[in-house]
């Protein structure tokens, strides 16, 4: 593995490793002897953190997963300190970070940039990986994988993901995490999903067709109370305001696509609530302490899915599965 621009590089034998040695790792780092063991796998390494997109849980679980490996960061999140400012292209800054470090995690607002990043590796002769931390409204890969870790940790009693009726509900025409989430969800046999969202959000073609294309069952609507009662687990989004064009969010009526008590009490005992964070007004803090939430689950979930991921990327892996019986 040396970039990771989409979801489309994971397959179910990948993702389930991914999942495993995730496990292992945090298991690891449950005692102090463990937490220094990670600190030493990679201590000569460097990562960059090019975040020119606001940035809370991504930015932080994403630097906190390198220093917990020893890897040192440095960053840009505002391109006004750095040569852009000054007129220096993107390409021109992306090689300037490979001179310095072994791993470039970005975020931007622009979508494809990150592919860009990682296309102009192949013409260089020091090839450093690129991880997407959020591209524009194309992908976040990283998102829909702390979101399949924390589906299969909540579903492990009950025979994972497989088999499972999962609805996505908000705004489905621009969120990125639902997008990203979708095209890892094809690779678990008999899923179903429900898109709910209002008239004007809907999930868009593209996706659908690629579901179509693997025979995902899924269904459209915009009545969540429909679902309620059947869904394995709900993954509620914000409306994406940042990508407003004319104050097209303010006009949806929220109550009809938002989560709370009254909601709640329609749900499985055993269904999930997930959200990958920023929450507005779609999910009430009435129900933060209903173990149905996982959504502060899943957060800490997204630390963890990134050290192994990034110790994949860095060739550490070996390491942590070999050194598992010591600290377990």
């Amino acid at each position: 593995m040396l970039h990771v621009i989409t979801t489309d590089i994971f397959d179910r034998t990948l993702l389930d490793d991914l999942c495993r040695l995730t496990t292992i790792t945090r298991r690891i780092a449950r005692t102090p002897d463990g937490l220094r063991f990670l600190q030493q796998l990679l201590p000569v390494r460097r990562a960059m953190l090019y975040f020119t997109q606001p940035s809370t849980r991504t930015y932080l679980s994403m630097n906190n997963a390198c220093h917990i490996l020893g890897v040192r960061t440095s960053e840009i999140r505002n391109p006004d300190v750095s040569s852009e400012f000054k007129g220096e292209t993107f390409e021109d800054s992306i090689r300037t970070f490979a001179a310095y470090v072994d791993l470039i995690i970005m975020r931007t607002p622009q979508p494809g940039y990150a592919a860009r990043a990682a296309d102009l590796m192949g013409d260089m002769n020091r090839r450093v990986p690129v991880i997407n931390a959020g591209s524009g409204k194309d992908q976040h890969p990283t998102q829909a994988l702390l979101d399949i870790y924390t589906l299969e940790r909540n579903f492990q009693k009950t025979g994972g993901i497989e088999g499972k009726t999962i609805a996505m509900m908000g705004d489905l025409k621009r969120g990125r995490t639902v997008r990203s989430l979708c095209r890892l969800l094809r690779h678990y046999k008999d899923t179903r999903l429900v898109f709910i969202a209002a008239p004007g959000f809907e999930m868009e073609p593209d996706i659908l067709a690629c579901l179509d294309a693997d025979k995902v069952s899924y269904e459209q609507s915009d009545r969540l109370e429909d679902f309620l009662p059947s869904v394995d687990a709900i993954y509620v989004t914000r409306m994406q305001t940042e990508h407003d064009t004319s104050g097209e969010s303010a006009r949806v009526d929220l109550s009809k696509y938002s989560i709370g008590a009254a909601q709640i009490e329609h749900m499985k005992k055993e269904a999930v609530i997930l959200h990958p964070l920023p929450r507005g007004p779609e999910i009430h803090p009435e129900i933060d302490s209903d173990p149905r939430a996982v959504y502060w689950q899943q957060e800490r979930n997204g630390l963890w899915i990134r050290v192994a991921l990034i110790a994949c990327i860095l060739e550490a892996s070996d390491q942590i599965i070999s050194a598992q019986s010591k600290f377990l």
